[in-house]
């Protein structure tokens, strides 16, 4: 009888411990659900037709109150500035360079340095030449932001604008 004990004590031990297994695992889940990742821009698109070979192309972020992104025209060893790249393409070319609306300016302790910034709602302007119609301009934004108590690591978005 001896042996029959220790193999069922054996098996209650492992379901015993498949049990604490279980619990460590959902209470980890259960943390990890209650973790929050930020996400405080909201990035959306658009694209408007000026006539049949010149178009619009609008970016528009929309932070959180108390967040802000940078300028695309700051100095060097500041922080990372707003950018966008666009995807070569036969069907458009770029007119000029990506506009932004007058940005605020203030010295940030942080980069020593006074910089160029938006807060709430910044929309960017790309003009572009259509040579064909049903053009799709794809690209990438890079961008950085910050509150006054932290800046989270800058952020690559693709976009794809159709422009009808």
């Amino acid at each position: 009888m001896p042996c029959s004990y220790s193999i069922i004590e054996a098996v209650m031990e492992i379901i015993q411990n498949k049990k604490l297994i279980l619990f460590i695992l959902l209470g980890g889940l259960t943390l990890t659900g209650r973790g929050q990742i930020l996400k405080p821009v909201q990035w959306s698109y658009a694209a408007k037709k000026i006539s049949n070979t010149t178009a619009v192309v609008l970016l528009k972020a929309t932070m959180k109150p108390g967040w802000h992104i940078y300028s695309q025209h700051l100095q060097a060893g500041g922080p990372v500035r707003t950018s966008f790249t666009f995807a070569r393409s036969s069907g458009y070319s770029l007119i000029g360079q990506t506009r932004e609306a007058k940005p605020l300016t203030r010295m940030e302790s942080v980069f020593h340095m006074n910089v160029r910034y938006f807060e709430r709602i910044v929309i960017f302007q790309q003009r572009i030449r259509l040579k064909m119609p049903g053009v799709t301009v794809k690209g990438t934004v890079e961008y950085m932001t910050c509150n006054d108590k932290q800046c989270l690591p800058p952020e690559d978005l693709a976009f794809s604008i159709p422009v009808k």
